[in-house]
């Protein structure tokens, strides 16, 4: 199966596993719990799915790599405690917790979270001192005498041999003892995560041109040769970087994450490509309705792989302006939320703080709030950003409001509201903008392909991708939804054209 249906299935079975009785118990007992095992190819997204799911669910998530571990480690120090047997007294071996048990009671500790997934990576590669040891962990949830905290899932991944010479082959007895899961690569599942996490546009539009190079593994006299979902989105994070602060992406930079000497080589062209077009091709003056015949002789006469690039290129230019709207309305939901309180606060005629004062209070609470969210370790980086951003707006409320002098409750949220309607109306401007600039890239491809490829390709990504679907959903889009409508019609036309073929040859 692929990323996402395997995900599916881990959150399926963490879900069950987590369901208790009227009594308050698992109805499924830890013992029998059957631990999860994904197998995948190396950087095919299995630590990040168990990432989401905790996330998602908002139960806890506790990793650790099991090549780093020793026995002595995993299952603790031994030590010598006196016990009484029959009368008598004997030495007997116990052992001191083991690392990682104690590692999720001090996340319990941390966060107050109770439940979660222990998420145990390269479990395959175990050493073979300490194989035996895993063997009974996976069938009693115990390293050395602890057993794992109740309401924490084992979730262990590895990967297949032929990627890994320290791989161990599980045996009968191990796998009849977990709930195993395989996963294979697969690009338009990929293409899905990409597209929300955003990873550069130079990347997903040369893939979509070029799918067989987006997992690729090969035996050479040099060794492996391979290319991996991981080495694509690090890539990504490398070539933003190096955008920001004008370094040159070139074939040295790709091949240090494309572990293939063609694929990077091919990417590096493609890449100084993709920006050429940007410039040749004037993205953002066609953007803002702006165009000649010039550039519309070149795109119409161009190949379909600069036809494909330059549509993405309108979709990735466009779709940045989308982001930025969607971050911004989020940001002010936020905002919106918190000065309601300040309002009652500032409306309530028993309240002995003034404005400043009620602000500030505001702003406290809010900082406590981002520490603890921090400190769960679940906060995602958007929502952050989002938090941080209001509180950076409440100090300068704050530093407004003592610079003006405006102690008095009523004329200070009155300054307030006035900001915050400010940042309402350039919100609402930019809604426009991104509108208009979406529009107007529909209109250049129907003025120059019409109704061909180029256009089913907008409307798909634009269909697919979890930024516009968002926005247009919310704030619409006339040419979207025309062009929409459209390439249904067309699609059903060639269904029926399809079906009309079979029948005729089966006449």
């Amino acid at each position: 199966m692929n990323i996402k249906d395997a995900k599916i299935e881990v959150e399926n079975a963490v879900r069950a596993y987590l369901l208790k009785d009227k009594y308050g118990n698992y109805k499924i007992e830890r013992v029998r719990q059957r631990p999860i095992l994904v197998i995948g190819a190396p950087g095919i997204g299995k630590t990040a799915i168990m990432e989401q799911v905790s996330s998602e669910m908002g139960i806890g998530l506790v990793s650790y790599s099991m090549t780093h571990h020793t026995r002595q480690s995993a299952i603790g120090l031994p030590f010598i405690e006196k016990k009484i047997f029959g009368g008598k007294e004997y030495s007997v071996s116990e052992y001191t917790m083991s690392e990682i048990i104690s590692s999720i009671y001090k996340y319990i500790e941390e966060t107050g979270i109770k439940e979660g997934i222990l998420f145990l990576d390269e479990i395959n590669c175990v050493s073979e001192t300490l194989a035996p040891a895993m063997l009974q962990f996976l069938q009693y949830k115990t390293f050395g005498n602890t057993p794992i905290p109740e309401g924490w899932i084992i979730v262990t991944a590895g990967n297949p041999p032929e990627f890994n010479k320290s791989v161990r082959e599980f045996d009968v007895a191990t796998l009849d003892r977990v709930k195993k899961i395989d996963v294979e690569p697969d690009f338009d599942v990929w293409k899905e995560y990409a597209l929300k996490k955003g990873i550069h546009n130079s990347i997903v539009s040369y893939l979509e041109i070029k799918k067989s190079n987006f997992y690729f593994i090969e035996s050479t006299v040099d060794g492996k040769a391979f290319v991996t979902a991981r080495g694509w989105e690090d890539l990504s994070d490398m070539i933003y970087l190096y955008e920001e602060t004008g370094a040159k992406v070139n074939e040295r930079l790709c091949r240090q994450y494309i572990q293939h000497k063609i694929i990077s080589k091919d990417f590096a062209i493609y890449y100084d490509l993709y920006n050429k077009y940007r410039s040749d091709y004037h993205v953002l003056d066609i953007l803002a309705g702006k165009y000649d015949d010039m550039v519309k002789d070149r795109a119409l006469s161009a190949k379909f792989d600069e036809r494909l690039t330059l549509v993405e290129l309108l979709i990735d230019t466009a779709l940045s302006s989308v982001k930025d709207v969607l971050r911004t309305e989020k940001f002010i939901a936020s905002l919106l939320e918190v000065l309601k309180e300040v309002k009652e606060a500032c409306g309530n005629e028993e309240e002995q703080r003034n404005a400043i004062e009620i602000v500030k209070e505001t702003l406290d609470i809010r900082k406590k709030q981002l520490e603890k969210e921090i400190s769960k370790g679940l906060l995602g980086r958007q929502r952050e950003y989002i938090m941080r951003d209001v509180i950076d707006s409440l100090e300068n409320y704050v530093s407004m409001l003592a610079q003006k002098g405006l102690t008095d409750k009523k004329k200070g949220f009155a300054a307030v509201k006035k900001d915050f309607d400010k940042k309402v109306k350039e919100l609402d401007k930019n809604v426009e903008e991104t509108k208009d600039k979406l529009n107007n890239m529909f209109k250049f491809i129907e003025d120059v392909f019409g109704a061909d490829k180029e256009m089913l390709v907008a409307v798909t990504e634009l269909t697919a991708n979890y930024h516009s679907a968002e926005f247009i959903g919310k704030y619409g889009c006339d040419k979207y939804f025309e062009n929409n409508e459209k390439m249904l019609f067309y699609q059903r036309q060639q269904d029926i054209l399809k079906q009309v073929s079979v029948l005729t040859d089966m006449m």
